[in-house]
């Protein structure tokens, strides 16, 4: 990332040339005036700014009232998904409505799995799981869920988690929690920041507001569940209307065969290798068991 503002050297100083010299030493100190009073949000624009996103645009998203005032946000240094939030997939009535799920949307799945090689039950089972087949999408603004996530690096938001995760723990032990909780905060903002940025551009590119993308809690949104990065890669158009929209069981099942194509899934495909692309959906060998598992219920009754 570019600084906002940089003095370089000059063989002359003359008086033109120091008022620009202090012009640009002003703005790299007061760029975004209030920007750490700006609800919160400063050190997250300030980086958006910095990468190009002009200023009237994001503080036309960050003052709006859909951006909710930001104050911290705690993280844990070792979290792991529980294998209890899939063992209501594993029930009778969740495994009729994957099958249905694969019935319903029988054209779509067996296009995308004729052109990207991905099963269709892989991909009904992936609606399922996700968003109940469409059922459940979210009713959250992607941007707001990805931009928290985005701050966990702010310099004071580390410090207070520092401080969190070392009460009460021997002070022997305060060096390798302090050095988890700033190795932790850099993850989260090198994973999230990229979800913010890819917002704005999908803002550009379907000509909509950012905040208007609408999904969980995590960030996701569509059918499938994807995270703004993951629409700009791998959406695609399945139905032929010139315009991809994860909400349209065709580009939903277009964009998710597409990921897992574009992620290895191939032909021929192994059992190990099978895991490992479905990693790259979610990061859970809980999630991936439950994928695995619901499209080999699918596909007994297709046989």
């Amino acid at each position: 990332m570019t600084p906002i503002a940089r003095i370089r050297r000059t063989s002359s100083w003359g008086p033109a040339t120091l008022r620009r010299a202090l012009a640009l030493l002003l703005l790299a100190t007061t760029a975004f005036p209030a920007m750490a009073s700006e609800r919160g949000w400063g050190y997250l624009m300030k980086k958006l700014e910095a990468d190009g996103i002009s200023r009237s645009r994001i503080q036309r998203v960050f003052r709006d009232a859909r951006m909710r005032p930001h104050s911290h946000l705690d993280y844990g240094l070792y979290p792991k998904e529980s294998t209890r939030l899939y063992r209501g997939f594993r029930q009778r009535s969740s495994i009729a409505g994957a099958r249905q799920c694969r019935a319903r949307h029988a054209p779509e799945f067996e296009r995308a799995q004729k052109r990207f090689g991905v099963p269709a039950s892989i991909l009904a089972s992936i609606f399922h799981v996700e968003t109940r087949c469409g059922a459940n999408k979210g009713k959250d603004v992607a941007l707001y869920r990805v931009a928290r996530l985005a701050m966990a690096n702010e310099p004071k938001n580390v410090e207070r988690n520092i401080k969190r995760h070392t009460k009460g723990e021997p002070r022997s032990k305060w060096p390798k929690i302090e050095a988890r909780t700033r190795e932790r905060g850099k993850y989260l903002e090198d994973t999230f920041y990229p979800e913010v940025t890819a917002a704005f551009q999908i803002g550009s590119k379907l000509e909509i507001d950012p905040l208007d993308i609408i999904g969980s809690k995590a960030g996701a949104f569509g059918i499938p569940q994807f995270l703004p990065s993951s629409y700009m890669r791998f959406a695609i158009d399945g139905n032929g209307d010139g315009r991809v929209s994860l909400h349209q069981p065709a580009d939903a099942a277009y964009s998710a065969a597409n990921f897992l194509a574009g992620n290895g899934w191939h032909q021929g495909i192994s059992p190990k290798e099978k895991r490992a692309v479905i990693w790259n959906y979610n990061r859970s060998d809980a999630y991936i068991d439950t994928i695995l598992f619901l499209s080999e219920q699918i596909q007994r009754t297709q046989n």
